[in-house]
């Protein structure tokens, strides 16, 4: 039997990708360029039993978005750069209390409102460090709206799995484009529900950490009745200052990702086995780097591509591999230098690494990326 197909926007995938895992709540505020995501979930959850809410700001819609979590339903958020900043007290909440969502920013320009209908991929480092405290951060960067689809079930999965907030990192274009999208069948992506607990109400403790790196998590409104905090804690949910429990809590919670990162890890690579240069690109800045490596490789220049699709935690093993085997790395991002620090903290030296970037609202072209290699070379 042949698939469903349609022609989807990229935040019309993204919102499609919601409902196939499972997602049962949307809480948000309008913010350009991301706000059809929320528009489709205001049509499409109240029909699979879903709540949709517009709450007045976005830090009351991060808040939505835990408490609808913690009553065990998968819920979403959509925003973008100065969204995510208003959310970042309550991402940093999410973090502590192991509380499973997903936060969807359709990145732009910026600082502040910069250029709303332009794109931009200046929030990658916001991503990871945005928040306050040492903790651990996934992020996914999708480069079309097929992937869009798969990989916002995927941050559901992660965030399920590994309770915690998961971020969906995609620019304006791809946001905005339409390209054809096939409808996977129910089944054939893997769809991931947090673990509940196997332990009688009375004996549940929401942090026991004897149960492993992410202990289980039960609804709110069942019979199970627990503590929540943004404070750290003991195993049972009330706040502590014990040095020992305060240390083993923080540590076990970044763990639970930098242990994991087989799992968590996703990257594509084009034509980087004999790669003198490599492109090292995401998002749609991604889709200008291949054709800049076809065309290189018409030239007789051995350029290759490594594209991150979980952003964070940071591909570092691979990228450093590349380092060591490359002449040179070139970052083509739509910022002024920002994953370019990363692959030069790993690539210790090994090649020589150089930025291309641009932040005046168009994106990054071939021509540029090709220029910059021929520079480098």
């Amino acid at each position: 039997m042949a698939k469903k197909v349609a022609l989807l926007q990229g935040n019309e995938a993204c919102a499609q990708g919601a409902l196939y895992a499972g997602c049962k709540f949307f809480g948000g505020y309008p913010i350009t360029p991301s706000t059809e995501v929320a528009e489709v979930l205001s049509v499409e959850l109240p029909k699979v039993g879903g709540k949709f809410i517009q709450m007045e700001d976005e830090i009351a819609a991060m808040a939505s978005v835990i408490g609808a979590s913690l009553t065990g339903a998968k819920a979403i958020t959509a925003t973008s750069g100065p969204g995510v900043s208003l959310k970042q007290e309550l991402i940093g909440y999410a973090c502590i209390a192991e509380v499973p969502c997903v936060i969807i920013n359709v990145m732009r320009g910026g600082p502040s409102t910069g250029m709303p209908t332009g794109p931009g991929q200046s929030d990658v480092m916001q991503a990871m460090w945005g928040t306050h405290g040492d903790h651990a951060a996934i992020a996914l960067v999708p480069d079309s709206c097929q992937e869009i689809f798969s990989e916002t079930v995927r941050a559901f999965n992660l965030a399920e799995k590994y309770r915690m907030p998961v971020q969906v990192l995609y620019d304006e274009i791809v946001g905005h484009m339409r390209e054809r999208i096939e409808f996977p069948e129910p089944g054939e992506l893997e769809v991931i529900d947090r673990e509940a607990p196997s332990v009688s109400p009375e004996d549940y403790k929401p942090y026991d950490s004897t149960k492993g790196q992410v202990p289980p998590l039960a609804a709110f409104g069942s019979d199970y009745k627990y503590h929540v905090t943004g404070l750290n804690k003991a195993d049972d949910g009330f706040p502590t200052t014990k040095a020992s429990l305060v240390d083993a809590e923080e540590r076990r919670q970044i763990d639970k990702v930098m242990d994991n990162i087989a799992d968590i890890e996703s990257y594509e690579e084009y034509l980087t086995e004999d790669a003198d240069v490599v492109i090292w690109a995401y998002g749609s800045t991604s889709r200008s780097a291949r054709y800049a490596v076809n065309e290189l490789r018409k030239e007789g220049i051995k350029a290759g591509l490594f594209r991150p699709i979980t952003l964070w935690p940071f591909p570092a093993k691979r990228t450093a591999e590349l380092a060591e085997q490359a002449k040179a790395i070139v970052v083509a991002e739509m910022n002024l230098g920002q994953m370019v620090l990363e692959v030069e903290r790993v690539a210790k030296g090994n090649c020589v690494v150089v930025h291309e970037g641009r932040v005046d609202g168009d994106p990054l072209n071939p021509g540029q990326i090709m220029d910059k290699v021929k520079e480098v070379l």
